[in-house]
């Protein structure tokens, strides 16, 4: 029986998005980011397929792990995430399209609580 292309292009798609997943995990636990929880939103929001928070020590820490991030999604998938916060780098948003990375520190993680609104009654995964 012959697989459809539709089939194969979502297939291709899903495998995409996991890689995708798996190199800004990586990333973070690389550059010791601090409590990191990933929400998967597939089927519960049309904005990502995850959402992706973790804390930084400081500012330089939140920057550094925010702008090699960018480097590593564009050299491995050939684009370049948006990136918003990079200034003041208290919450620094990333946005690779079916994963967004939320980095802040931890003063302004804490006030903003994005687990909380996010997890639709889940806990996220570490």
């Amino acid at each position: 029986m012959a697989t459809s292309p539709n089939v194969l292009r979502s297939s291709d798609a899903n495998a995409s998005i996991e890689a995708l997943h798996q190199l800004v995990m990586a990333s973070l636990d690389d550059d010791q980011a601090v409590e990191t929880v990933s929400i998967p939103l597939a089927g519960k929001s049309s904005i990502a397929d995850y959402m992706v928070v973790a804390s930084g020590r400081s500012t330089r820490q939140v920057a550094s792990m925010a702008m090699k991030l960018a480097d590593k999604i564009k050299a491995e998938f050939g684009r370049t995430p948006r990136v918003e916060g990079l200034p003041t780098a208290d919450w620094v948003l990333i946005d690779a399209g079916d994963v967004i990375v939320h980095l802040f520190r931890p003063e302004v993680r804490s006030f903003y609580n994005l687990e909380r609104m996010w997890s639709f009654g889940e806990t996220g995964q570490a």
